[in-house]
């Protein structure tokens, strides 16, 4: 990617986020604390999740990426062997290995800042494995460049998923409405 998407302050949700959020995953947010990361277009792309649901399970993934568009270039660059080739590197470059666990360690203590989950790993395989670029990116996305490094490579190999326009037009929704015909 030619221009990364800049760093975007967390936000309280809106009525349209969370409007938004339901377009994109096809369900109302469960535990949804900000909006951690913006799109270009203006829509959520990443939001901070509680380490616990309001049920109380424990959900240890606290930056999930909610854009479709953003979401299926990250599948591609999974399905070409990208996370395999990470992992690898992992593996033989002590320094990016460092650094990795940095990464591991910032969100570990993110998430710890909010709720400490007792025994419960970060997330994409932090801190010795490669396992999930979606939670890498969204990382990267919520943290801004320089904490995690996966994320921030596998976000400059992807296109510029905004160009198109907004990948849902939550507006659309009839206002006054509880959106719940909108969950699968």
């Amino acid at each position: 990617m030619e221009t990364p998407p800049p760093t975007t302050a967390p936000t309280e949700p809106t009525d349209a986020d969370i409007a938004a959020f339901k377009k994109q995953l096809g369900r109302p947010p469960r535990g949804l604390r900000t909006i951690a990361h913006r799109c270009p277009c203006g829509q959520p792309d990443v939001v901070e999740t509680a380490p616990r649901l309001p049920d109380g399970t424990p959900f240890p993934t606290l930056y999930y990426l909610t854009c479709p568009r953003a979401a299926s270039a990250i599948g591609t660059l999974e399905a070409n062997g990208v996370m395999k080739e990470m992992q690898e590197r992992l593996a033989t470059d002590p320094e990016l290995a460092a650094k990795y666990r940095a990464a591991h360690e910032d969100y570990i203590a993110r998430r710890d800042a909010i709720e400490v989950l007792e025994g419960f790993p970060s997330a994409g395989g932090m801190p010795d494995r490669v396992k999930c670029l979606h939670v890498l990116v969204a990382h990267s996305l919520a943290a801004g460049p320089g904490v995690n490094p996966l994320g921030d490579e596998a976000i400059a190999m992807l296109p510029e998923w905004w160009r198109k326009g907004p990948c849902v037009t939550p507006c659309e929704e009839s206002s006054g409405g509880s959106g719940e015909g909108d969950e699968k």
